[in-house]
């Protein structure tokens, strides 16, 4: 399939599909009149690059994780493949509580249960 009927249906932009390629993330072959030609594959893995994006990884372990999709993936380095993504994933997390307790600060100024730091709560300041 042409990219205009990959990107139609996938949802993915042509820009992106060719981004995706740039990145080495998704190949095409090229026809003689310089089309690009997709496989039938191609709709799974975009879909699959999509999600991977979605969950905040870089292109460069998207890169590294696609192989290890593949029928017959490598030996070896999908182990180490997958001690980074759970990396990335602690690291989400980690934010994520970073991001509750900032949350939670802010509730509790909001309501008027807590004042910020050196705040006297001055007459005529209330949420």
């Amino acid at each position: 399939m042409r990219i205009g009927e990959l990107s139609r249906t996938t949802g993915a932009s042509t820009r992106s599909l060719r981004y995706y390629e740039d990145q080495g993330l998704l190949s095409s072959d090229r026809r003689a009149n310089g089309y690009r030609e997709y496989g039938e594959e191609a709709v799974r893995q975009v879909a699959f690059i999509q999600d991977l994006y979605r969950a905040g990884l870089p292109s460069q372990i998207i890169r590294d994780i696609l192989p290890c999709t593949a029928p017959a993936p490598p030996t070896g380095e999908c182990t180490q493949l997958l001690a980074r993504v759970r990396q990335v994933r602690d690291e989400l997390a980690r934010q994520e509580q970073q991001i509750a307790q900032r949350r939670e600060m802010l509730d509790r100024y909001l309501s008027g249960r807590a004042a910020p730091a050196g705040f006297g709560g001055r007459p005529g300041c209330s949420a």
